[in-house]
């Protein structure tokens, strides 16, 4: 259980400038643990009032003034980290945030670790596992509808659905442990149909929540796609064309794209990452040699490679086979040449789409094909922000609680399906980290932003 690592939670002092990077109007250092009141009381030379905005200067060592703006101090229990918590907010410049960050620790805090504000909050029961990723997910999120996402989750919704499900989870295996133990009895607990409901119901569940999951795992992480052909095939015109801005140089002058070019788009809340690469072909120039070899390595890094063809000029790159890669053929320029004549190379090629970058034939049929790819759909509501791990808990837990509901239905080996209840309900309580691996707690707050 999650209190187990209680006795693991520090209780020395952390701070950080929780602020962006670069100049801003307003930067913030945070401070959380037992010493943010004293530490408070030596910046400002007063005794903060909790929960209140103080605006007042912030002193260094000397008495000097280093910054003037607004302290807040959050007594525990009462704060994100459950701890006493100082925030400084001060003006953004880079200087000056150094300058108050040095000043805290020198009156004894630390520099936080990535992510040790939420992991802070995690160990003093402020919010679970799942809701203290979504606070970087919400962060980190790349469109709207991953930002809402992240929103639900942070707010703890996903959690919810998750605990309600593994709390029905839990009342089948105290019926299914009853059943077993009274197996002796006149009694046949296991025929009744209701157990077999309730299972049943459950699997619903399962599949329902593991969509929305599926989802936000998809808002959050994206597509990568790559656009790989050869010289003059119009990757840089369809990059330009999915962006809508001229992110790469076109020009009718093969090898004009030497390196990789990497530019993102949203399409239906989606993100999509797309990298365009320098046209493989031999050649005797070292740089473009050195830009071939980037486009090969960024196809095998790719979710996706979109393969362009000129309906003009159809060659195939060397070294990209689509049956070793996770790709689409795209037949383009079909403006130049007859109906007939690209209609009978797609079929020749068994091409997946056929475009016009030019004049926009088939672009939208593109849109909806990269759509497809990720197995997105923004028709789904109620998604939540989740992770690779999350994803993967679910369908852990969705196998084992199938292989339970399949034996019950054919009272076969009841104990088996009260072990598989019982693997099903482990797998979802990691979700919201009800486990004892320090490890995987250390490598889930490590991946967040210094002072979150």
């Amino acid at each position: 259980m999650k209190n187990q690592s209680d006795q693991n939670a520090p209780d020395d002092t952390i701070a950080a400038i929780a602020s962006g990077a670069g100049k801003a109007g307003i930067g913030i250092v945070r401070v959380s643990g037992s010493m943010a009141p004293a530490i408070a009381h030596a910046i400002t030379n007063q005794r903060l009032k909790a929960r209140h905005a103080h605006h007042l200067p912030f002193y260094d060592a000397d008495g000097q003034t280093l910054d003037e703006g607004i302290a807040i101090f959050y007594e525990a229990p009462h704060s994100f980290t459950g701890e006493h918590v100082l925030e400084l907010q001060g003006h953004g410049g880079a200087v000056v945030l150094d300058l108050l960050l040095s000043r805290v620790i020198d009156l004894g805090a630390r520099h936080a670790n990535p992510g040790e504000f939420s992991e802070r909050a995690f160990y003093n029961d402020k919010m679970d596992l799942a809701q203290a990723e979504a606070v970087s997910d919400l962060i980190q999120s790349s469109s709207a509808a991953a930002a809402r996402a992240a929103a639900r989750s942070m707010s703890g919704e996903f959690s919810a659905a998750v605990n309600q499900i593994n709390d029905d989870l839990i009342a089948l295996r105290v019926w299914l442990e009853a059943a077993l133990d009274f197996s002796e009895e006149d009694i046949d607990f296991l025929a009744d149909e209701r157990l077999q409901q309730r299972a049943s119901d459950l699997l619903s569940a399962f599949e329902s929540l593991l969509a929305k999951a599926e989802q936000g795992q998809r808002l959050r992480d994206g597509l990568s796609i790559v656009i790989a052909g050869v010289t003059n095939a119009g990757k840089s015109s369809l990059l330009n064309a999915l962006t809508g801005q001229d992110t790469a140089i076109v020009t009718a002058i093969a090898g004009t794209t030497r390196d990789v070019l990497k530019s993102d788009v949203v399409i239906e809340g989606l993100p999509i990452h797309i990298v365009d690469t320098a046209g493989v072909r031999q050649t005797s120039d070292a740089v473009e040699k050195i830009g071939i070899e980037r486009a090969r390595q960024a196809v095998t890094e790719a979710d996706h490679v979109l393969v362009l063809v000129d309906a003009t000029n159809p060659v195939l790159p060397e070294g990209l086979s689509l049956s070793s890669l996770p790709g689409s053929l795209i037949i383009n320029k079909i403006d130049a040449v007859s109906d007939e004549n690209w209609q009978s190379l797609a079929q020749s090629l068994g091409a997946d789409l056929s475009v016009s970058v030019k004049r926009g034939d088939g672009m939208a049929e593109l849109r909806s094909h990269l759509l497809s790819l990720a197995g997105y759909d923004s028709a789904i509501e109620g998604v939540y922000s989740a992770r690779r791990r999350h994803v993967s808990a679910l369908n852990e837990a969705q196998s084992a609680m199938l292989s339970a509901l399949e034996r019950l239905q054919n009272h076969d080996y009841p104990e088996l399906a009260a072990e598989e209840l019982r693997q099903a309900q482990q797998s979802l309580e990691t979700i919201v980290g009800r486990f004892g691996s320090e490890d995987l707690l250390g490598q889930i707050f490590s991946s967040f932003c210094i002072g979150k």
